[in-house]
């Protein structure tokens, strides 16, 4: 392994691998966010941290958003939307709240490498993200010099960050709108 310059490396790797984000994605995505009466979102893990982060921003946009397994998460409607980021699309624990919020009726969105994977192909929209991981033996097309999942998982952050901003501009919500909702008793 080339250890030079890891940061450039791993910097041009995100480029690369953004320009095969499909922007329609992006846009449905944020269709179902703007109707969902309450936005909750899911991950597991290292996915999990980029989700809690976007469930963060959500909320700092207006937005009645819950992280899954928190303790003042509140039962999930048809009314909602279940937002999951999952590399694999098949963690056990996702593919069950999937399932779970599907028979109540709720929508379903989620971020993955494999869109054809359990819970990809219980959502009503799928953000597909270049990346690899070492749970699961297919193939995504994606080749990357790190390790694990990290590809998936950076640009997983990204990606949530791209929405906030296209949430913002269809909105018409600034920063300091935003500012005006962040934490205040740290």
């Amino acid at each position: 392994m080339n250890e030079e310059n890891p940061l450039s490396r791993i910097i041009a790797e995100l480029t690369c691998n953004a320009e095969k984000v499909d922007q329609s994605q992006l846009e449905a995505c944020c269709d179902l966010i703007c109707k969902a009466s309450r936005v909750f979102v899911a991950g597991a893990g290292r996915s999990g941290f980029a989700s809690r982060a976007f469930t963060n921003r959500l909320m700092h946009l207006g937005f009645k958003v819950f992280f899954v397994g928190d303790t003042t998460t509140p039962s999930i409607t048809g009314d909602d939307l279940l937002f999951i980021g999952s590399g694999s699309g098949a963690t056990a624990s996702l593919v069950n709240m999937a399932e779970k919020a599907k028979k109540i009726g709720s929508s379903i969105v989620t971020m993955t490498i494999f869109p054809n994977a359990r819970i990809g192909v219980l959502a009503d929209a799928v953000i597909t993200v270049p990346g690899s991981t070492p749970k699961s033996e297919t193939a995504s097309g994606a080749t990357s010099f790190q390790p694990m999942g990290n590809l998936f998982e950076q640009l997983s952050w990204l990606i949530y960050d791209a929405l906030i901003i296209m949430l913002m501009y269809r909105l018409g919500i600034t920063a300091e709108e935003m500012f005006a909702r962040h934490a205040n008793l740290e």
